[in-house]
Parts: structure tokens; C-alpha cells; sequence
């Protein structure tokens, strides 16, 4: 069913949907429009032309059809004192969160404040009857527009006036006409000859009808819907309720009497336009800019090309593009910083996160285009600027909206945590940039979209840095689509299977609660009972069913459709018509129910510690665990935690008194606003309220304790960050919360313990190291002063086969060697000495502190000595090797000594080289064999010897020097023959 199809039908038959007596008593004459062919009435005879089309739209700009004059919110309280005059009751805004209902983010119209879903049905419920609300409105979709137009805002307030006629007290068309008439030509002084009412129509939900929009010169002011009819055009029927949704634009009645080149300039108060001029430095002309922003309110109708529009304006007020650079782009910047920061305003203080995900992604990149728009006015400190139009919002606005000074502070710290985070991934951006830049082209929309999502780059950014040309008109359309949407797709309830008329099951768990109790079974099968009345809690707001038995059977879920609880059993089912015994679990039930209501305490004790932006995001609740999920900017604290822990459980040491009572949904919220929507929309009339005496008040079909004080104690087990502005709680409470403590009581001694043992493991360590420190000077001493034929330093094994034979000194003898190698060096010697000392201790009581310290000591103090040490470490046993200088030059290999010991351990080496080299294994009980591995290594090594005279000639005969292998000096095998080979 098309608009234009219910207009044409409705426009045939003017006395029937628009006609109204003002219209007859006053001589408004219906007229159609010379241009596009819309009907209106207006007193002006001589008009011919509908106000979107006429010669004088915008012509308030610079001159205001009103002596009087009043800015927003002297706007609103003579719109608010003209109602209640008239008996309208005023009632304060509603949230711009929208937490009734569970398809919208945010709210987006007057009337969807008393707009209840019910069902798969739209219900209305209004607190009077009639009202007028000043209801701030949220909207994303014309985003590009905000701060260009003089006209577009992100957030505005929307005057419903809602008046429902088959009520006492309502009234229908005539006296609402006649009603919006007098606001404008009685209270705001506008002569009846400017004042244009359009014919339009209405549809949405499933319901249309007839509107009059009413218009001064080409300014829409207001829309008067009158919803009617339900159906289609050619099927429909009469409400049985019908309403007016009568909404006014609060910005647009104070820009009329004001007059002002935009309707920023009435609307932010002069404090916020002190602090931009302040800035930007403007002194602009006003007659410019008067003709430029008539030039752009005059054609943006007829166009969705914003730039093209932007560029004819400035052209058809001869301003130049230095001009426009000077003056008009600082302004636009000014007014998108202003409109931004007042929507984040609203939205904070009503509980919204700057998130990445759903609605939190559009304030998200408001903030981020805010700053941006700052940084290029040149403000000496972003944060500081911020701050200072925050406050300037909420002192003008103050008096209208009195919630707001409250949360100032919570408002600025969320801003400065976006704005951190924001600084935080500047950087990243500009790498992303710059490749768009490389790949020469310009972004197309999908790619703009992609940029925008996934890594919060905006089409401005892009623009500033020139890698885009402009921001496509459809930009924002198309990311208020993907993020303004349902958050649920599906309004409809469970049915039963066969759809058989069962009735309401009786819920005792509401009222006596018996954990036992009789009853009879309606329905019986595939293990599904349903039975006329029932203690058993069906699984519902995070709370998981009771269990127990029926008849005998296992009761292992319990859920609820529409107002019938289905029983799932195990193991069988009674017969229909039976009466059977039912037994609840009552010891799952008394923890599920302290975990229900420590939820609720956890949940204000969040809100109290962290700040006003924490909400219940979800919730379970079992026997021995519980989660609450609450919506919060960034990881909880260690501090934290315990803060909101400690709170939870002074509210049980306050053994306060939880009280449950039922209240008419309406009833409810007027008393005590929407926090009561932790758990999410209520889609009933009549709601259940729990309430924790002055700590907290909540809609909630669960089970609780009577007082806090049963529930004992609450733990938090532990906290996480889940996703982007929601962080996770698992806790326990009552018995499962003195478990807890047990358990950690007894991780706490274990860990006690393991220190005690860890610390007389490090002292036992540090003694020994003290030991070695002392032990070890000596012990290189020894060695260095053990004699020729010397084999052990206490428990050292020293090996020396390897010999010099040098000239001018005396022989010395070693294993009988040193007489042979005399005759073979001839007169001209000075005898024998050994060269290496090679040192070798298998100790596993020494740790790797002793081995190794002696290893460097000794090859560092005796550099032709060299060190091999096998030692215990953990489950392992383990080997170093240290060379000496001198040692490693004469062909010492410290790796070819470690690799086969570690080897035969069941390990390998580790590292090193031929001066240091270390490994080891598992297999301890091979540390004989890895001993004589590493042996069998060293006596590889040792088994030649190299011989030195003056004369390079061993044998005196001319020979070289040489160097045997078996037939060399291979220590306790062979003798030295110096055969001259």
C-alpha cells in the first residue's frame, strides 16, 4: 500500500479525512498547487502555489513572521504553558534509549515513547490523556546534511501532542487544528494569513490516516497524523483507538520567531555560540549569510546532491571560494561540532556506549567527526573544548531537561575515553589512507561502507586527506540502515505443537509456592507434561527451570508458552487425566533463587561503582554459577572488582527487604523510569516489579529471597571484556560463594606452602652458592698446582696426555713418557711438560651454580686447562663443557665433548660452541654411561701428541714436526717412538 495511492483516495474526499471546522469557521479555502498539484488550505487568496513550491519559502530567514521572539527553550515553555492551559498534562521526556521495545535503538519520534509491543502487536499506552511531551529524538540517516543546511540535526526535539478521542479527556481533529492554530497565531504571534495546513497521509504497523502538516512561510512547523484505519486501502476498518500523533519541531518554532541564517544559531544558546566564535574567530556578515542558507533551504528540497546545491548557494550569493573557505566552511564545522556533542549529550546521560557495534557505532563516529571537526578549527585542547561545550549544553538545557547536570561527569569521562582511543588509532588510519591514495582511484560506496565499519574511517577523514572528493549524498543512509535497525527480527511467541486449547497453567511459584503439591495432567506426551497448576519455575530471563520429579519421573526442563508451562520429564510420562505428586527441587531452587537476586545486586553495585552508564546487558542464573553481563566501557579493574564486590555485600549485611508487587505496566514506569528494563522489554501489561528497599527496582519474573541477607555472601570468580562495551561478571553466591572460599582458601595454603618450600629451596641454594663461592678459589688452586702425576683433585678427575717438548729447560718425567721424548728431542731439549689439563666432576649434589662457576673460574685462571661437570637439574641430568684459550687453540671442542654425554641421556645439546657447550636428558639412569661418553671423548681428543724442539726436528735427523695418531703418544696405550714419520 503506497502513500501516494491512500493521498489520491483520501484527496478525493477532503470532506471526509481533512476538512475540519477551523477550516469553515475561519474561510480557509482549499487550493492545489499550481507546481506539483498537493492540496492545502490557506486564508491567503492570492497563494496558488503548495509552501514547498512558493515564491516566499525561507523568507523568515532575516525577517520572522513574529514580534515575539524565543529561542529554544523559551520555545518550549511557551508551547508547554499554552498545553497545559488547555488541559494537556506535561510530561517529561522519555530515554532516547529505547528500552521498551525491543526492534528500535533509539528513539526516533514522540509517539513511539507510548508505543508497547505486545505480541506480534503494536499496543499504545499513554499515561494521559491528552499530553504533550518534549521528546528528543534520535536520527542518523542525514548525518552529511548536519551543520551544512542550517536545518538538519542529529538529535532534535519532537513536540507530540497525543490525544487519544474514544478516551475521556481526548479530542479528535477539529479541536486539534484548532488547537496548533492558536499556538501559532495566539502565543507565537503569526498572522492566520501565513499559516499553510497540507493535506498528507500516515502509514506504518499496519495503520494509516489522514495528516495536516502546517507550514509559515514554507517552514514546516508541525504534522498532525490522525491514525484512524487498520488493513489496506480497499479492506480496512476504524480503530477501536484512535490517536492523534501530533509532532512539532521545538528547533524549528524557535528559528521561526528568531529569524536567524540557521537554526543552530537559536537552538545551542549563546554560550556555545560565544565558545565557537571564540575559535573559529568568525565575523561573518549577516546578509550574507542569509542569502547563502535561503539559497541552500530552497533547493535541498528538490535534490539529494547536497554539493551541488552547496556550490549554486554560495554562486547565487557571490561568495567566493576563499570566501566560503574563510567563513562558511569554519561555520558548518562549528555547528556540526555543537549538534554532535548535544546528541552524545542526551545519549550518555540515558545509558548508550560508543561501541562498535549496533546503535553504539553511530555515537561512536559522531564523537570521532566531532574531534575531527575541532582539530581543523584550530581549539588550543581538544578535551578541553569538549568539556567546555558539554557543559555549556547542559546549563542552557538544564531547565528543560533537569536529568542532565547529574551525569555532566559521566558524560565527560566516556568522551575522553572515545577521544583516547580515537588518538590511539590515528595512526592506523593514516597507514589505511595512504593505500587508498596509492591505489589511485577513488573509493566507491561499498568500499566506503567497508572503511567506515571495520576500521571507523569516515568519508570526512578521507576528504580532509584527500584521497575523496566529497561524501556521497546517500553515505549516512546507508550506514543508518546496517546500524538503526531491529535488534530482534521476531515478534511472534512459542505455540504448542497441535495448537489445542489448553488453559493458562496456575503458577504457584508466584504465589504460595509450594515444593510440593498436587495437580492433574492435561497433556501427556513424547515426555511432555502439562498440568493444570505447577510449582516448577520455567526457564525465562536468564533463570534456568527448576527440576525435580512428577509422578516419579525425572523433571529435566521447564518452559513456558504464552501462559502454558510445558513439563519435559525422563525415563516416561503419567496419563492424561491423572492426579499425580510433584516435588520440586528445593535445594537447586534455593541457589538458583540467591544467585536471581544477587544478579540485581551485582547489577546496582556495578552502576554505583563504575557510573551511570551500566545496564543489565544479560544475565544467567544456575545452581552453581551465575553471570551477569553489564554494559560498560573497558575491562574491569582488579580494584574494581573488589569494589563492586564489597558493595554487593554490604547490601547483604544491610539485610535489606526485597518486596515484589504487581503494577499496571504505565504505573510502573512513571514511577520509576525505565532502569526497571535490566532484563529487557516486558510484553505485558501488568508487570511484576522486585525491589531491593532504596538500592534497586526492576521488572523481573524471576524467583528471590525475601532479604538480602539469606543470600550470606556473593564471590566474583572473575571478570572479561565479551565485546566492545560489555563486560562479563561470573560469580556465586550462598552455599556455592562459601565453596568458593574454601577452595580458594585451599589454593591460597598450597600456594602458601609452595612458597615456604620455594623459599628453602632458594635458601638451601644460596648457602650453597655461598659454599661455592668460598670452595672454588681453592679448588683452582689445587688443580693449577697438582703435580704431573696427579689423576684427581679430590673428587676431579684430571686428565693430562697431551706434552710439549720445548728447548732450554729441565725434563720433567710423566708416566714414564718424558725419558723417550728426551732421546727423541735430542740435546738440544729442555725436556717434557704437560700442556692440557683437562678436568672432569660427575657431582649431582652440586647444582649448576657450583659447575658452572667452577668451569668459568678454572678455564679463565688456567687457560690450557679445560672443564666438563655432570649435574642434577629438576627431572633432568645435564652436562657443561668449558675450554680454556689456550686448551681451545691446542684442539679442545667443548661441543664434541657435550653432544654424545647428552645424547646418551636421552637429550641433545643446547647450544654453545667449542669454548662453552651444555645439554643434557631425561634418562638419569645413564649418567655412568653419559660419563664414559664424554671420556671416551676427551682421550679421542688426547690421543696424539705434539713434540717441539728448537729445530722443529724431533728425531735430530731434519724431520718435521709431527703429529701421530695410533702410532703417536696416546696417553696409557702406546709409547712415543719417534720413528720419524
Amino acid at each position: 500500500m503506497e502513500k501516494h495511492e491512500i493521498l489520491k483516495e483520501f484527496s478525493s474526499k477532503p470532506g471526509r479525512y481533512y476538512s475540519v471546522s477551523l477550516f469553515e469557521d475561519s474561510g480557509f479555502e482549499r487550493k492545489s498547487c499550481s507546481v506539483c498539484g498537493r492540496f492545502f488550505w490557506t486564508l491567503d487568496s492570492g497563494r496558488c502555489a503548495c509552501p514547498d513550491d512558493s515564491p516566499d519559502t525561507y523568507s523568515f530567514i532575516g525577517n520572522p513572521p513574529t514580534a515575539k521572539r524565543f529561542d529554544y527553550t523559551e520555545a518550549w515553555q511557551q508551547i508547554r504553558s499554552f498545553f497545559s492551559e488547555n488541559g494537556h498534562a506535561a510530561i517529561g521526556r522519555y530515554p532516547v534509549v529505547c528500552r521498551w521495545r525491543d526492534d528500535l535503538y533509539f528513539t526516533i519520534a514522540s509517539i513511539v515513547d507510548f508505543q508497547r509491543v505486545m505480541g506480534s502487536k503494536v499496543v499504545f499506552e499513554f499515561p494521559a490523556n491528552p499530553l504533550v511531551v518534549p521528546q528528543t529524538c534520535l536520527r542518523f540517516k542525514d548525518l552529511e546534511n548536519v551543520g551544512v543546511t542550517g536545518r538538519h540535526f542529529s538529535s532534535f526535539c519532537m513536540v507530540g501532542q497525543h490525544s487519544v478521542p474514544d478516551l475521556e479527556g481526548g479530542y479528535w481533529k477539529d479541536e486539534c487544528i484548532r488547537l496548533d492554530y492558536e499556538l501559532l497565531t495566539r502565543r507565537f504571534g503569526i498572522s492566520p494569513d501565513e499559516i499553510v495546513f497540507v493535506e498528507d497521509v500516515w502509514a506504518g504497523g499496519g495503520s494509516f490516516g489522514p495528516s495536516l502538516e502546517y507550514f509559515v512561510r514554507g517552514l514546516e512547523l508541525g504534522n498532525a497524523v490522525f491514525t484512524e484505519f487498520q488493513g489496506t486501502l480497499e479492506n480496512h476498518t476504524t480503530l477501536d483507538r484512535r490517536i492523534i500523533d501530533m509532532g512539532a519541531g521545538l528547533e524549528r518554532f524557535a528559528w521561526i520567531t528568531m529569524g536567524t541564517p540557521t537554526a543552530y544559531d537559536c537552538c545551542f544558546g549563546d554560550q556555545i555560540g560565544s565558545l565557537l566564535k571564540d575559535v573559529t574567530g568568525l565575523d561573518v556578515n549577516a546578509e550574507l549569510l542569509k542569502s547563502y542558507y535561503t539559497g541552500v533551504a530552497k533547493m535541498l528540497d528538490g535534490t539529494d546532491d547536497l554539493w551541488s546545491v552547496r556550490k549554486k548557494a554560495l554562486s547565487d550569493a557571490g561568495i567566493s571560494d576563499e570566501t566560503a573557505s574563510r567563513t562558511i566552511e569554519p561555520l558548518e564545522d562549528a555547528y556540526l561540532v555543537a549538534d554532535h556533542l548535544r546528541t552524545l549529550i542526551f545519549a550518555i546521560a540515558d545509558g548508550a556506549l560508543p561501541s562498535n557495534v549496533g546503535g553504539g557505532y553511530n555515537l561512536r563516529m559522531m564523537i570521532r567527526r566531532a574531534s575531527e571537526r575541532i582539530r581543523k578549527m584550530g581549539a588550543r585542547s581538544l578535551l578541553g573544548m569538549i568539556d567546555d561545550i558539554v557543559d555549556a549544553h547542559i546549563d542552557y538545557l538544564a531547565d528543560t531537561y533537569p536529568e542532565l547536570p547529574s551525569k555532566r561527569d559521566d558524560i565527560k569521562k566516556i568522551l575522553h575515553i572515545e577521544n583516547k582511543r580515537y588518538a590511539e588509532s590515528r595512526a592506523q588510519m593514516q597507514k589505511k589512507v595512504s593505500r587508498v591514495q596509492k591505489r589511485g582511484a577513488e573509493p566507491d560506496m561499498d568500499a566506503l561502507v567497508t572503511l567506515y565499519e571495520s576500521d571507523g574511517i569516515t568519508p570526512e577523514y578521507l576528504v580532509e586527506e584527500g584521497a575523496l572528493s566529497k561524501v556521497p549524498s546517500e553515505f549516512y543512509s546507508r550506514i543508518s540502515e546496517l546500524h538503526q535497525s531491529a535488534k530482534h527480527t521476531s515478534l511472534s511467541e512459542m505455540a504448542l505443537d497441535d495448537g489445542d486449547d489448553i488453559r493458562d497453567t496456575e503458577m504457584l511459584f508466584y504465589g504460595s509456592d509450594p515444593p510440593e503439591f498436587d495437580a492433574v495432567v492435561l497433556r501427556s506426551e513424547n515426555n511432555r507434561v502439562i498440568l493444570d497448576r505447577t510449582s516448577f519455575y520455567a526457564r525465562g530471563g536468564g533463570q534456568e527451570p527448576d527440576h525435580g520429579t512428577i509422578a516419579g519421573f525425572e523433571v529435566t526442563d521447564v518452559q513456558k508458552h504464552a501462559g502454558v508451562i510445558v513439563h519435559t520429564l525422563k525415563g516416561g510420562s503419567p496419563a492424561v487425566k491423572s492426579r499425580v505428586h510433584c516435588m520440586v527441587d528445593a535445594g537447586r531452587r534455593d541457589a538458583i533463587t540467591k544467585n536471581h537476586t544477587s544478579t540485581h545486586i551485582l547489577n546496582a553495585s556495578s552502576r554505583r561503582v563504575l557510573g551511570s552508564w551500566v545496564w543489565q546487558h544479560s544475565a544467567f542464573k544456575d545452581e552453581d554459577h551465575a553471570r551477569l553481563d553489564i554494559t560498560h566501557h573497558s575491562s574491569l579493574t582488579a580494584s574494581q572488582v573488589k569494589e563492586i564486590e564489597d558493595a554487593a555485600n554490604q547490601m547483604i549485611s544491610d539485610d535489606l527487604a526485597v518486596s515484589i508487587r504487581y503494577m499496571e505496566r504505565g504505573d510502573a514506569e512513571q514511577k520509576y523510569g525505565f532502569r526497571i528494563y535490566q532484563g529487557g522489554v516486558v510484553p505485558v501489561r501488568t508487570v511484576r516489579i522486585v525491589s531491593i528497599h532504596g538500592r534497586d527496582v526492576e521488572a523481573c519474573g524471576g524467583t528471590h529471597v525475601s532479604r538480602t541477607g539469606l543470600i550470606q555472601k556473593i564471590r566474583i570468580m572473575r571478570t572479561k571484556r565479551i565485546q566492545d562495551g560489555v563486560v562479563r561478571l561470573e560469580f556465586v553466591s550462598g552455599d556455592a560463594a562459601a565453596i568458593y572460599d574454601d577452595k580458594q582458601k585451599e589454593v591460597l595454603d598450597a600456594q602458601s606452602a609452595q612458597s615456604i618450600r620455594r623459599e628453602a629451596t632458594r635458601m638451601q641454594r644460596e648457602l650453597g652458592r655461598e659454599a661455592a663461592r668460598a670452595a672454588i678459589p681453592e679448588l683452582v688452586r689445587r688443580i693449577s698446582d697438582a703435580g704431573a702425576d696427579a689423576s684427581y683433585v679430590d673428587d676431579i678427575r684430571i686428565y693430562r696426555p697431551f706434552f710439549r717438548v720445548a728447548a732450554g729447560g729441565d725434563a720433567q718425567a710423566n708416566n714414564g713418557l718424558a725419558s723417550k721424548h728426551d732421546a727423541a728431542a735430542g740435546s738440544g731439549s729442555s725436556g717434557v711438560r704437560p700442556v692440557v689439563k683437562i678436568c672432569m666432576l660427575a657431582d649431582y649434589a652440586r647444582d649448576e651454580y657450583f659447575h658452572m662457576s667452577l668451569g668459568k673460574r678454572l678455564t679463565r685462571s688456567i687457560p690450557d686447562s679445560a672443564y666438563v661437570g655432570f649435574f642434577a637439574s629438576n627431572h633432568t641430568t645435564r652436562v657443561v663443557s668449558y675450554v680454556g684459550k689456550t686448551a681451545l687453540a691446542d684442539g679442545i671442542d667443548a661441543s664434541k665433548i657435550t653432544a654424545p654425554a647428552a645424547a646418551v641421556l636421552g637429550g641433545g645439546s643446547s647450544g654453545g660452541d667449542a669454548a662453552f657447550s651444555q645439554g643434557g636428558g631425561p634418562n638419569s639412569d645413564k649418567r655412568a654411561d653419559a660419563v664414559a661418553a664424554a671420556e671416551s671423548q676427551i682421550l679421542g681428543m688426547l690421543s696424539f701428541c705434539r713434540c717441539e724442539t728448537a729445530e722443529d726436528d724431533i728425531s735430530g735427523g731434519g724431520g718435521d714436526h709431527h703429529t701421530g695418531n695410533n702410532d703417536g703418544c696416546n696417553y696409557g696405550v702406546n709409547d712415543c717412538n719417534h720413528d720419524g714419520e
